[in-house]
C-alpha cells in the first residue's frame, strides 16, 4: 500500500530540513523562499522494535519495515489559491498526497527570514489553512455549476449533493477545515470525488531550533494559544528538531545516540513524526516472519483478512481460504510456532476477521 504525506507550510519554516531528516536526501535548503519548487519524495521505514525482536525470533535473513512516502512540497505564501508565489503549481502537488504535514515554525532567530517578518505560530496556520479552503471553496463552486442543470429538473442524486457542497461550502466560509465537519459514509464517498484540500488528514509539525528562542520552552503566550488552538481543532501534533535531526541522520546505532546525548536530545523528533503520520493516515502493521524474512506490512485499520492479504500479492484476497493468526507477543513468548499452537494461541480465521495490529499472519490459499 503506497500511501503518501506531504510537508507543507510556510517558506523558511523548516520543510526541506526536516524531509531530509526523514528521508537522509539531499533537497535544497537555502534560506530563502521558494527554493524548492519540484516536489521531491522519499520513502521512509517505519520504526518498530516489534519487527526487530520477530526478525531476530526468526532467525530471519531479511528485515523489511513497513514505510510511508514523505513529499516535500515547497514553500505556500499568502494568495496561492489565487497563483501567488506558483501557488496553483503547489496546490495541485498537495492535491496528489493522502495526508498533510504543516510545518509550523516556533522558534525565534534573527538569522533566519521569516517571510511575515516575524515569528506566530497560530497566524502562519491560518494563512495556510485559508488557501486550502479557498482552493476548496473554488471546487465546490465549480462542481455545483456543472449540477446546477440536474438541480433544477430535480434529479434526487444531484439535490443530494448540492446540499452538502452547500452545508461544506458554508463551513468553509465560517474558518472551519473540510476535514472537522460532521459526515456519514454516503457524504464522505461524494466529497472524496471532489479531492478537497482541507478534508485531507492534518499533522501539525511544531519545529523548534537548538541555540534559538524557542516559544515551547519560554512558555510564550503565542505557543499556549498555538496549543489551545489544536486541542479545540482535536489535532494531531508533534515537536521537532528538524537541524538536530538532521545532523543527527548522518550517523546510526550507539554513535547516534551519544551525539543525541551531547545535544542534550532525549527525545527521537523524527521516529515520532514518522510514527505519527502513520497514525494519521489511519494505519496499522501486521506481520510474516520466517527464516527467509520478517516482514511489517501496511493496511487501513478495520481491514479484513482478505483486505490484509492484498497488501501481500491479489491472490491472497481473491483465492482466500483462513489464516493462521497470533498476537506478535504471544509467538515470542511461547518459543516457537509449534509450542504456540500446543498451547492454542494460533486461531484460525474466516473472510470476515477484522486484522489487528501486531497480528502475525499465515495465510492460506
Amino acid at each position: 500500500m503506497s500511501l503518501s504525506i506531504g510537508i507543507v507550510g510556510l517558506p523558511n519554516v523548516g520543510k526541506s530540513t526536516l524531509f531530509n531528516a526523514l528521508t537522509k536526501k539531499t533537497v535544497p535548503a537555502e534560506n530563502y523562499p521558494f527554493c524548492t519548487i519540484d516536489p521531491s519524495v522519499g520513502v521512509v521505514a517505519v520504526p518498530d522494535e516489534r519487527l526487530t525482536k520477530l526478525s531476530v525470533f526468526s532467525k530471519s535473513a531479511r528485515t523489511i519495515p513497513a514505510a510511508v512516502e514523505f513529499v516535500d512540497i515547497a514553500g505556500l505564501v499568502k494568495g496561492a489559491s489565487e497563483g501567488e508565489g506558483l501557488g496553483n503549481q503547489f496546490l495541485s502537488h498537495i492535491r496528489e498526497v493522502d495526508a498533510i504535514a504543516q510545518v509550523v515554525r516556533i522558534f525565534e532567530d534573527d538569522n533566519i527570514i521569516h517571510v511575515h517578518g516575524g515569528i506566530n505560530p497560530l497566524s502562519d496556520i491560518e494563512v495556510i489553512n485559508l488557501e486550502l479552503i479557498i482552493a476548496d471553496q473554488q471546487t465546490i463552486a465549480k462542481r455545483r455549476a456543472n449540477l446546477a442543470r440536474d438541480i433544477k429538473r430535480g434529479d434526487k442524486g444531484a439535490l443530494a449533493e448540492g446540499e452538502l457542497l452547500s452545508r461544506i461550502d458554508a463551513h468553509l466560509t465560517a474558518g472551519n477545515m473540510a476535514y472537522t465537519a460532521t459526515l456519514n459514509d454516503d457524504e464522505k464517498k461524494i466529497l472524496k470525488q471532489l479531492n478537497l484540500l482541507s478534508i485531507k488528514p492534518m499533522l501539525y509539525v511544531l519545529n523548534k531550533k537548538a541555540g534559538a528562542v524557542n516559544l515551547d520552552e519560554t512558555h510564550d503566550q503565542r505557543y499556549l494559544d498555538l496549543i489551545d488552538f489544536l486541542a479545540k481543532q482535536g489535532a494531531l501534533h508533534t515537536l521537532v528538531d528538524a537541524r538536530i535531526e538532521q545532523e543527527l541522520s548522518a550517523f546510526e546505532g550507539e554513535e547516534k545516540e551519544m551525539f543525541r546525548g551531547e545535544m542534550n536530545v532525549t527525545d527521537d523528533g523524527i521516529n515520532a513524526l514518522i510514527k505519527k503520520g502513520y497514525e494519521l493516515l489511519n494505519l496499522i502493521t501486521y506481520f510474516t516472519t520466517g527464516e527467509d524474512e520478517s516482514r511489517a506490512w501496511t493496511v487501513l485499520r478495520d481491514s479484513t483478512a482478505p483486505q490484509a492479504g492484498r497488501a501481500i500479492h491479489g491472490d491472497f484476497e481473491e483465492k482466500f481460504i483462513r489464516a493462521e493468526i497470533i498476537h506478535w507477543d504471544e509467538l515470542l513468548d511461547a518459543g516457537s510456532f509449534g509450542k504456540a499452537r500446543e498451547q492454542g494461541l494460533v486461531r484460525t480465521e474466516g473472510r470476515e476477521y477484522v486484522v489487528q495490529d501486531g497480528d502475525v499472519i499465515e495465510f492460506k490459499i
